[in-house]
């Protein structure tokens, strides 16, 4: 079975787009890193290599060096699918990092995107 053409493509490829669409709406290109390294446990240098060295997404998230527990979070609607229905563990990363990129050009709060604990709830 041939792989999904998402995962041969770059990041580097992408991520421009991720940053019109951000922009777009008001946030920055800074809070967008946030996120992915958020996501993935890249550091900002780390994430700047990749997208110099036009790693793909399947390759990206193979050598992701933490990718963020509270991921499993991440629940909604993406491209007309449920993040929490997709079975192939790569196509729902990079689902995470799409409804992610949505939520902040949504302008939802940096907290709650980072799926942070609200201190005092349970």
């Amino acid at each position: 079975m041939a792989k999904h053409r998402i995962y041969t493509m770059s990041v580097a490829g992408v991520y421009p787009h991720y940053v019109e669409k951000v922009e777009k709406k008001g946030r920055t290109k800074a809070e967008l890193d946030q996120i992915i390294t958020w996501l993935t446990g890249y550091t900002e240098a780390e994430l700047a290599a990749h997208l110099d060295a036009r790693t793909n997404f399947e390759t990206f998230f193979a050598k992701a060096p933490r990718l963020n527990p509270s991921r499993a979070l991440i629940k909604g609607v993406i491209c007309g699918v449920r993040i929490e229905d997709i079975e192939d563990p790569l196509m729902r990363e990079v689902r995470y990092l799409d409804k992610l990129v949505d939520e902040l050009a949504k302008g939802k709060a940096m907290e709650k995107i980072l799926r942070t604990p609200i201190a005092g709830v349970d």
